[in-house]
């Protein structure tokens, strides 16, 4: 017969083995999930949303409560959905961090984080839907309605203002005066960052307004206007590298923004350029300048309405052919389709284009150019280098690599001009002259024969500003005669 105290420790022993195995039973493999593991924020401010899932309870770290809220920062086994708000980032450089959810002993998982840099307010107030509405011709439709091209030089991009170079300010008239010498087109060189606060890049209202009233006397006269950021003082131009990138790609944000809105009514007639000449001369440069234009796109395209399908150019490296062929090989990203030209320039060979204050270390001044347009009585002075087989090889390149692409390019600048005027006089100067208008005709009609869009760059030596009367009858004809 078992005893009272056998049948107490038998049951003892139950109860132990049964706590042992419902504790076994109750242990949780703690598991853990989120919906997100890269977010990138805007730089004006955004938020975004991320769900935790877990079985367990759960916590966030969040190093960057200075600029990063968090709506939730744990929770238990329940599924969480939690928002993220970034504040506006005024730093002028990218920033990041890293937000670790973790959930029992051992389960972590790793959001990442970036938000974009500004240095300044956001200038995309008051975008609009977008309108087509006078936008009907795609980037080659639109290049096919213009064909020769004029620049307003050393004025809108004039440092001290309008008139710092010597030029009046330029009137409907003089537009007139342009398109009654054969041009259907002009190109408006422009500065913008000698009007704009330092501290805000706030462009002044009176320099947007007198810009458009530019622009409105070439709509009205039927004209097709390239726009664009002249050299502005080199801020984008002198800071193609990596420690400026940030703060270029801020102030190009925030230009474009105001240029855009402030245009944003006009039709088709107008276009936008990126900048001027930015140099380029590595991939990793290029790399640079591609964020420049890529940013110019974003920020037009931004501010809706006609700008939503307006036609945009931007800038091979250096607008040096050679270099464009050899180093654009991708544009930006544009949510409309082909609404995008390219743009070079050409004054090859150099030393007859532009060489005009003496011998300069890289070559030496040549006053004649051409097949039958060489001198015997100065030959040192011949071309040796970019006569007709360069110009016919550089614009081939073109053709191929974009234009037969349907990628117009633009030849925002080009021109050859004569030393007669000079202190530096040729001494054979009818032939000096003859190889003059011969490069001008060349030049304008192998650019068109390839596709390209001449624009001659004038800066009132051709065509007198002040009277609207010809200087340079003979470089017009040239240009003209090379267009036909």
């Amino acid at each position: 017969m078992k005893t009272q105290s056998w049948y107490v420790l038998t049951g003892l022993v139950i109860i132990a083995v049964m706590s042992a195995y419902c504790s076994k039973k109750s242990v949780i493999t703690p598991a853990l999930s989120v919906s997100l593991s890269e977010i990138a924020f805007k730089a004006n401010g955004d938020t975004a949303e991320v769900t935790v899932t877990s079985n367990v309870e759960w916590n966030i770290s969040n190093p960057a409560s200075s600029w990063l809220q968090l709506s939730k920062t744990g929770g238990n086994s329940s599924p969480a959905s939690i928002q993220l708000t970034a504040a506006a980032n005024t730093t002028g450089a990218a920033r990041s961090t890293v937000l670790e959810v973790s959930a029992g002993n051992s389960q972590v998982r790793r959001i990442n984080i970036t938000q974009a840099g500004s240095l300044y307010p956001g200038y995309n107030v008051s975008p609009q839907p977008a309108d087509a509405t006078g936008m009907g011709s795609n980037a080659a439709q639109l290049a096919a309605r213009f064909q020769l091209g004029w620049n307003i030089g050393n004025t809108l991009e004039a440092i001290g203002g309008e008139t710092a170079w010597g030029n009046p300010l330029i009137s409907e008239s003089y537009i007139r005066a342009v398109k009654a010498r054969g041009f259907t087109a002009i190109r408006l060189p422009c500065s913008w960052n000698q009007y704009a606060d330092k501290a805000t890049a706030k462009i002044q209202d009176a320099w947007l307004n007198r810009v458009k009233q530019v622009v409105q006397y070439c709509v009205n006269n039927d004209m097709y206007v390239l726009l664009n950021i002249h050299w502005d003082g080199g801020w984008l131009d002198n800071n193609i590298n990596a420690q400026k990138k940030d703060s270029v790609n801020a102030r190009q944000q925030a230009f474009w923004e105001q240029i855009a809105t402030t245009m944003r009514d006009f039709d088709e007639h107008l276009l936008f350029a990126s900048a001027n000449e930015p140099p380029a001369g590595n991939a990793d440069q290029m790399a640079i300048l591609a964020s420049y234009h890529q940013t110019f796109v974003n920020a037009v395209r931004s501010t809706g309405g006609r700008n939503s399908y307006r036609v945009l150019v931007v800038q091979g490296p250096s607008t040096n052919i050679e270099k464009t062929n050899d180093l654009m090989n991708v544009l930006p990203a544009d949510p409309v389709k082909d609404r995008m030209m390219v743009e070079v320039h050409y004054y090859s060979p150099s030393q007859f284009c532009l060489l005009m204050d003496g011998d300069a270390s890289w070559g030496k001044m040549f006053y004649y150019w051409g097949t039958g347009h060489h001198s015997a009585i100065e030959p040192d002075r011949n071309a040796t280098w970019g006569e007709e087989s360069d110009v016919n090889a550089s614009f081939a390149r073109m053709k191929t690599k974009f234009i037969d692409k349907q990628i117009p390019v633009i030849m925002g600048e080009y021109g050859a001009y004569r030393r007669g005027n000079s202190k530096y006089v040729p001494k054979d100067l009818a032939t000096h002259n003859n190889a003059v208008d011969y490069w001008l005709t060349y030049v304008t009609k192998q650019a068109i024969a390839n596709g390209l869009k001449p624009f001659y760059w004038d800066t009132g030596g051709a065509l007198d500003r002040r009277n609207n009367t010809v200087l340079d009858k003979r470089t017009i004809d040239a240009i003209v005669a090379g267009s036909k």
